[in-house]
């Protein structure tokens, strides 16, 4: 779709990039119309865009697994994927699905902590990746980018405790 792919499938071996280089407009686009980051600048937005990269997955791939250090955020391109969460000695329990346009390890970018679900894709999917390292020296290159974050997820808690009433 945009050019510059990675493969992942397991050990996460990398594919050589197909098609043409993607454009920082299709990417500044992309991010424009993810929830997260919609109240930032074109500017702010083309300073992540600069920083993505595709994967691409099987279905059945784990895109990225409950306990592993988190390597960024994730923007489903194309495909769908199925977010489940195995609790210490329990059950796997799904926790829902991901299609297009969807964001999943946004809590990788602020904490260090591992991840707290599973993705596994469901079809052949892509996705776009905005490593974490990246991102934190793009927040500490322009702290605005930090307010407005915390701005948006504020609102994403308020809805996620709306809907726990």
């Amino acid at each position: 779709m945009f050019g510059r792919r990675r493969r992942d499938a397991g050990k996460q071996s990398a594919q050589p990039a197909t098609g043409a280089t993607p454009t920082s407009d299709a990417y500044v686009a992309l991010l424009a119309r993810v929830p997260l980051f919609v109240d930032l600048s074109r500017r702010e937005l083309q300073r992540l865009a600069a920083t993505a990269t595709e994967r691409v997955y099987d279905a059945g791939d784990v895109m990225v697994r409950q306990g592993q250090p988190g390597v960024g955020l994730y923007v489903i391109l194309s495909g769908a994927a199925r977010v489940t969460q195995q609790p210490e000695g329990g059950d796997v329990r799904e926790l829902g699905t991901l299609g297009a346009g969807e964001v999943f390890g946004e809590m990788s970018l602020l904490d260090d902590l591992p991840r707290s679900a599973t993705v596994t894709a469901m079809a052949p999917t892509q996705a776009l990746l905005i490593p974490v390292y990246d991102f934190r020296g793009a927040l500490h290159d322009e702290p605005d980018i930090a307010i407005r974050l915390l701005a948006a997820l504020s609102r994403r808690l308020r809805r996620s405790e709306l809907h726990q009433l």
